[in-house]
């Protein structure tokens, strides 16, 4: 189902949760509809769903498969919906590194944090939040019965970096999150999140109550085989039909409309 509606003002609020003290505008419509939902547990992917590196991600990649191997990249990887590790991979394949790669660094997770930490200023200067992204965010934080974290392919310290870099970290409980350095395929991360969750905030979720919001057909896989429902948006290379076409239980064009962001929410969870 895609969902399309106009943008709502913002008014003023002060919010604290746990762990989290902000100053933040919210938006009173959209506060009002999500008044009461159940508890949610809501994982958000990072690239091209919150934010733009403006391709600093895949030069970031060829910076760290140079440091690994001491020779330059002569492919250039698919990063969509894989993880950090997945796409490291493909890069030793592509450049006819073989299986055995016992003489490389056996850190790699290091190499990438280190690489992306040299990267920052750049990835500062292109990238960007996507459009609608901290308002979503800041939104939802409003909910005491939403808890906002992330499912992301990043390892655990470039997704903090990444999301540090433009203000959005603030929104979100990094503890319970998920991520690629956890060494599992994609759909496993979900459960790993909602145990993280659950035993933080005494809460139990389950595939009703779990919701991914991703950009990619296997964000939404991840929903798919991990048992969660899923809310797409076509803010990267997919269009919404390709994400309704992979399974998507909504999709929407942007973050730019909170209003239709947080009706899917509102219709997943209310039924």
């Amino acid at each position: 189902m895609q969902i399309s509606s106009p943008a709502s003002s913002f008014g003023q609020r002060y919010n604290r949760r746990e762990g989290v003290r902000v100053v933040k505008q919210v938006q009173a419509p959209q506060i009002r509809q999500l008044a009461g939902i159940p508890d949610t547990l809501l994982l958000w992917d990072i690239d091209r769903t919150l934010l733009t590196t403006a391709g600093v991600s895949r030069e970031m990649y060829s910076l760290a498969f140079e440091s690994l191997t001491g020779i330059a990249s002569t492919v250039v990887a698919d990063t969509a919906g894989r993880t950090e590790f997945e796409i490291m991979n493909e890069l030793f394949r592509g450049n006819a590194i073989g299986a055995d790669r016992s003489w490389l660094p056996t850190d790699i997770e290091q190499v990438l944090v280190d690489s992306l930490t040299q990267m920052q200023i750049e990835l500062a200067r292109r990238g960007s939040a996507l459009p609608g992204a901290e308002s979503a965010l800041r939104t939802l934080a409003e909910i005491p019965s939403i808890f906002q974290s992330v499912l992301t392919g990043n390892v655990r310290r470039n997704a903090a970096i990444k999301l540090a870099t433009f203000g959005l970290d603030g929104w979100l409980d990094l503890s319970v999150g998920a991520y690629g350095s956890d060494g599992k395929a994609r759909w496993e991360l979900v459960d790993l999140a909602r145990q993280r969750a659950g035993g933080k905030y005494r809460r139990a979720f389950d595939a009703d109550s779990t919701i991914i919001v991703g950009d990619t057909p296997k964000d939404v896989e991840a929903g798919l085989l991990g048992g969660a429902k899923t809310i797409a948006v076509a803010s990267g290379t997919s269009s919404v039909q390709t994400l309704l076409d992979a399974g998507a239980d909504y999709a929407i064009e942007s973050l730019d409309s909170t209003e239709a962001f947080v009706r899917a929410i509102v219709e997943l969870r209310r039924g």
